[in-house]
């Protein structure tokens, strides 16, 4: 089995929270119940970055304690498991709380 390069999937996990931002951004937590393909797309972004962040080798992953990892793992298991009772509020706090946070922290760490 080939060992994966982290700094490949941390800027994967990069890409695609930049996309997610640029997707939402003018939009609102209304749109997730409102628009199906928005919110489709909103949650395989999440997915996506969660299941990337698992990726990441553990010595990587405590060199950079910043990065709340079990969060991002988190919402990708709820996303994945608990998908008949998501919380769109929840998804959308996501967004504008935490996933500027972690693209600066990603730009940062592959700096």
């Amino acid at each position: 089995m080939s060992r994966r390069d982290d700094n490949v999937t941390l800027r994967q996990m990069l890409d695609h929270a930049r996309e997610l931002r640029d997707l939402a951004r003018g939009r609102s937590a209304a749109d997730l119940g409102r628009d199906r393909m928005f919110e489709l797309s909103v949650m395989r972004l999440l997915e996506v970055i969660g299941e990337a962040a698992r990726r990441v080798s553990e010595p990587k992953r405590v060199a950079h304690p910043e990065i709340p990892w079990a969060d991002v793992w988190g919402m990708r298991n709820a996303l994945i498991h608990a998908y008949d009772r998501i919380d769109h509020g929840r998804v959308w706090r996501t967004i504008e709380a935490d996933l500027p946070v972690l693209i600066r922290h990603l730009e940062r760490i592959l700096r």
